[in-house]
């Protein structure tokens, strides 16, 4: 398995697949957002040996002081191979040079695999404020 950062080689037809039709956070995103938002963001890509899409993750980033690390989706048929720790594993290496004060995220099920990366509940989630 291999992880790319160039967008052309990861097929967006897939990643808005897998985010409209199976992503609980993404379910119904037009193709044009997952374009838009793959355009204004860092993307990771896992491909397979036969170079197919098996994984996707995406970073939003002013690349100074944060991130925010999101649309990780790992294909139904990979999941248990490694590819998600292969999608963190690069988001990490790529981010550290950058020496970001703060690197977030947001799951719903897959804490211990972003702990193995330095990823901690946040502290003090109270503070967390969004609008909808």
């Amino acid at each position: 398995m291999n992880v790319t950062t160039d967008l052309a080689e990861i097929d967006l037809d897939t990643v808005h697949r897998w985010l409209s039709e199976d992503a609980y956070w993404a379910l119904g995103r037009s193709r044009d957002v997952v374009e838009r938002a793959a355009q204004g963001s860092l993307n990771f890509g896992a491909l397979d040996d036969d170079g197919s899409l098996v994984g996707y993750a995406r970073v939003v980033t002013d690349q100074a002081t944060f991130a925010w690390l999101c649309d990780v989706y790992v294909s139904p048929e990979a999941r248990g191979r490694g590819v998600g720790q292969a999608l963190a594993g690069a988001v990490v290496e790529s981010l550290e040079p950058l020496h970001l004060k703060r690197i977030l995220l947001a799951t719903q099920d897959a804490h211990g695999l972003y702990e193995k990366f330095g990823f901690t509940r946040y502290p003090t989630p109270e503070l967390l404020m969004q609008r909808s």
